[in-house]
């Protein structure tokens, strides 16, 4: 079988970074860091700092010829200056000789986020005190491992590090300043030609830098990367292209800003922190680049569009969702994308020697018994190392591939729900266990090279020969029957998982009589009419975008069901969207069997093949219960909505689970959806425990309600007891005191749905998308119980 090659020498690898795996972040003197003050109680991560040697005996198992590793900054510097800690130098020295001992050549990331605490109290990257800071603790660093390390890097995507964690607040340390935010970038930038300076001074072999870079561009472009653009969408493209790549790239490339981005950073803030000489230190010449790329950025000239935090000067540039596959982070998969980047890399700075530094994908793994099946991630790597390819035999110097990531690790404000690993952790016993995709990538570097063609996928009689069941048996859990028992539905479609199988049901519309006609339809929401907005606003656009005619269908009688899965028999629609009544009820799994493609919105209480689109609800309820019990609040009730509705029996569940790993027992209550149920449950739980100092509550409305009972009763919100709730309407920012509660991503739920669909009538590969939800912290939570 022909192998498609890649050159002699070239370096395959992973990434990590210290604050993902390495866990262990009070041990041995090291001190704290922003992220341990951002998400305090995810700090075990990977434990890698107890087992250093298991995870370097797994990449010489896997074949790894390099490994980039990130050095913890407040573990070498717990006060972030002063005197070096040797404890905290001793672990990567031991780290980088087991390395080489394996054969691994160590690639040392200076900065990957994790800023100590002690500076972050100094002012923290705002300051330009940091940088001079950081020099001196790559100096310290270098002493202790230059003469082992051949090459390294000062910093790692300061975009996501400024952007996020002083733009958005999104990232650590959670502040929201677009002037902090350019201050940042402008101080990382300073800190990495510091830095450099200082590393070569001590006699560095080669110093580089990381960047995530994306290609920007119009969903227009995405199918036809040579589109001709708008003058008005150029314009959009061009200045979200200097503030997320040329912002970094010019300066340390250039010696110098992009001219249009000069007058963004005036605007919000002012220039004051670009001082002479700054833009000569951050020039530092570098040796090698790394990229890091995952998904493109997507966006076209919207003159009514608030600027997005992140992109502070964003103002009339909508950031668009596209028709395309996605990973279980809701990210676009677009190899291509990758060979867009190195390409113009290679075009406007030809001498400059490249590597993919990170790239990989979040997918929902199965762990079975015979492995964990990741088809997904493989198909995701090949197809970007195939991108990567091409690139190269256009001139691209890229000199090596490092997968993000070798351990599924802590996702940072996600917590532990996304599965970015090449190897398996459970978080309770800290196995590791090495997914197909590991084995996989250590045959692609083994032969340096790609296979031909791809495995062939499996059939439906392969996956009723796994599951020991009729192909016909199969057939109908994959349809969603209700008809199967429990115990055959969960080996078919733990067969289905561990295979890799892909429904054909898309495929074979494609082959029939097409429409170009979408049926959307509509129950009656008890969850509020925002969602419902949404999903008839974004997925009626970005469809009717797609070349799409909708169809508006309502499903509230058992007569508009007949109708509806008529519709959908005599095949006059292409595809539906169904809003799925909040009670169960069959019309799922009858639209199911008619083979036309189908996406829901919210998980469906009948486990099948047919995707949805749900929000994080047990997550989201952990992360208000915890905020509890962080405010030192120990007797909390739940107020839990109709228990007929999945998304209430999650909540339940994340309540709970909460409560569990604080040695704390549920007290509950039960409501409908209206404020007035709200306050009833809210006077049962204070009839059942008067001692009660907190309360959590399935919806806004049922918190709203239960602020009046309490406030009926002559107990002081949040003084004697914090309420919080979920779902974030409009009235929890108005409530008296505002309402904490967990936002979920509306329009994000919408635009899913739309990708979902138009993935399964393109006969792709389709997985439910999980979106994550974060909390809103307010008033009504504020004070803390000593």
């Amino acid at each position: 079988m022909k192998v498609p090659r890649f050159p002699d020498g070239f370096v395959w690898g992973v990434s990590t970074s210290a604050f993902q795996i390495e866990g262990a972040t009070s041990a041995d003197g090291r001190g704290p860091s922003i992220w341990d003050v951002f998400s305090a109680d995810r700090a075990e991560a990977c434990d890698h700092y107890h087992r250093r040697s298991e995870d370097v005996r797994l990449m010489r198992e896997l074949g790894m010829a390099a490994y980039r590793f990130s050095v913890s900054w407040p573990r070498v510097f717990p006060d972030g200056s002063g005197k070096p800690n040797p404890a905290g130098l001793d672990f990567y020295e031991r780290l980088v000789d087991e390395l080489l001992a394996a054969g691994i050549a160590p690639y040392a990331t200076l900065y990957h986020w994790d800023l100590p605490q002690a500076l972050e109290e100094r002012g923290g990257w705002p300051s330009r005190d940091t940088a001079r800071r950081f020099a001196d603790y790559a100096a310290a660093v270098h002493d202790r491992l230059g003469d082992r390390v051949g090459t390294w890097f000062t910093v790692n995507e300061p975009w996501v590090a400024a952007f996020l964690g002083y733009g958005s607040g999104v990232h650590a340390p959670g502040r929201k300043s677009a002037a902090e935010a350019f201050r940042s970038a402008h101080h990382m930038l300073l800190a990495h030609g510091l830095a450099t300076q200082a590393l070569r001074a001590a006699g560095a072999a080669k110093v580089g830098a990381v960047l995530n870079l994306s290609p920007v561009m119009t969903p227009a472009q995405v199918g036809d990367f040579g589109r001709e653009l708008s003058e008005e969408d150029a314009e959009a493209v061009g200045r979200i292209d200097a503030l997320a790549n040329r912002q970094f790239l010019e300066p340390m490339l250039r010696g110098a800003y992009p001219a249009e981005l000069l007058p963004v950073i005036e605007r919000h803030g002012g220039l004051g922190h670009v001082r002479d000489g700054d833009l000569d230190t951050i020039a530092q010449p570098l040796d090698l680049l790394g990229v890091n790329y995952y998904t493109p950025l997507v966006v076209q000239a919207q003159p009514s569009e608030a600027a997005d935090p992140a992109f502070p000067g964003s103002d009339g540039v909508l950031f668009c969702t596209i028709p395309t596959a996605v990973t279980a982070m809701g990210w676009p998969i677009v190899p291509g994308g990758l060979t867009l980047v190195l390409r113009r890399l290679s075009e406007e700075y030809p001498d400059l020697d490249l590597m993919v530094t990170e790239n990989g994908a979040d997918f929902v793994d199965v762990v079975t018994g015979d492995g964990i099946h990741d088809v997904e991630r493989i198909s995701f790597i090949e197809d970007h190392l195939r991108a990567l390819l091409s690139a190269v035999r256009e001139g691209a110097r890229v000199r090596g591939y490092l997968v993000w990531t070798l351990l599924d690790n802590l996702e940072w404000s996600d917590g532990y729900q996304r599965k970015f690993g090449l190897v398996h952790v459970d978080f309770a016993t800290q196995r590791r266990r090495p997914k197909d995709s590991a084995l996989w990538y250590r045959d692609v570097i083994r032969r340096n090279g790609l296979t031909e063609t791809p495995p062939r996928r499996p059939t439906l009689e392969t996956v009723a020969a796994r599951a020991g069941v009729s192909r016909a048996t199969v057939s109908r859990v994959v349809n969603g029957e209700a008809s199967v028992s429990a115990d055959v539905r969960t080996s078919v479609l733990r067969a289905v998982k561990e295979l890799g199988y892909v429904p054909n049901a898309a495929a074979r519309s494609l082959v029939t009589r097409r429409t170009d006609t979408i049926a959307l339809v509509l129950s009656v929401p008890r969850q509020g009419d925002a969602l419902t907005a949404a999903v008839v606003q974004y997925v009626t656009s970005m469809l009717e975008g797609a070349g799409k005619q909708i169809t508006l269908m309502l499903a509230d009688t058992a007569e508009s069901h007949r109708r509806i899965v008529q519709h959908a028999e005599a095949r006059l629609a292409d595809g539906v969207v169904l809003l799925p009544p909040d009670r169960a009820d069959t019309l799922a799994e009858r639209l199911s069997r008619t083979g036309v493609p189908l996406v829901l919105l919210g998980k469906p209480a009948v486990a099948s093949m047919v995707p949805y689109v749900d929000v994080d609800n047990a997550g989201g309820a952990a992360a208000a219960t915890e905020h509890l019990l962080a405010r030192g609040r120990r007797r909390i009730g739940m107020i839990c909505g109709p228990m007929d509705l999945v998304a209430v029996q999650d909540r339940l569940a994340g309540h709970r689970a909460a409560l569990h790993r604080a040695g704390l027992r549920p007290l509950l209550a039960l409501a409908d959806v209206t404020r007035a149920s709200g306050a009833a449950a809210a006077r049962q739980l204070l009839a059942d425990d008067p001692s009660l100092d907190a309360v959590f509550a399935a919806g806004d409305q049922l918190a709203i309600g239960a602020l009046h009972a309490l406030r009926e009763a002559g107990r002081r919100v949040p003084e004697d007891v914090a309420v919080a709730g979920f779902d974030d309407i409009d009235a929890a920012s108005a409530t008296t005191p505002g309402l904490t509660t967990v936002r979920v991503p509306v329009a994000d739920q919408a635009l899913a749905l739309a990708r979902l669909l138009l993935s399964r009538l393109e006969g792709r590969h389709t997985t439910s998308v999980v979106l994550p939800t974060r909390l809103v912290v307010r008033d009504s939570t504020s004070a803390s119980r000593p």
